[in-house]
């Protein structure tokens, strides 16, 4: 992990993706309402108002505590393990999903009645 004053940021740390890893590998319905980047690896995971909420499943699996929003516009962290909002480094680019990507994405994979499956 790159030299970071807070533990469990490491600034370096690229994004794996434009979309939730777990959500393209078929775990789950396939589709996310937003998406979360850990801030320790890169991880880009569904939030948790999506079905999977495959975000903070990673946080809490890989012991990583820090959450930053993946969307374009927001630029905020969210530690899992005090469930407090936080203000942190910037981390490596991209800071977001591309915005032509639609929301909730991927696009031919979001369900019309989406809204229901929302938590």
């Amino acid at each position: 992990m790159a030299d970071s004053p807070i533990r469990g940021i490491d600034p370096s740390a690229q994004p794996s993706g434009d979309g939730c890893v777990e959500c393209l590998a078929g775990d789950g319905p396939g589709w996310w309402f937003h998406l979360r980047r850990c801030a320790a690896c890169g991880h880009v995971g569904c939030c948790d108002s999506s079905p999977s909420q495959h975000g903070t499943r990673h946080a809490r699996e890989a012991g990583h505590p820090f959450l930053a929003s993946f969307e374009p516009g927001e630029a905020w962290l969210w530690n899992v393990e005090t469930e407090q909002y936080y203000e942190g480094p910037e981390l490596a680019a991209p800071a977001a999903h591309p915005a032509s990507q639609p929301t909730p994405g991927p696009r031919g994979k979001v369900p019309a009645d989406w809204r229901l499956h929302l938590h």
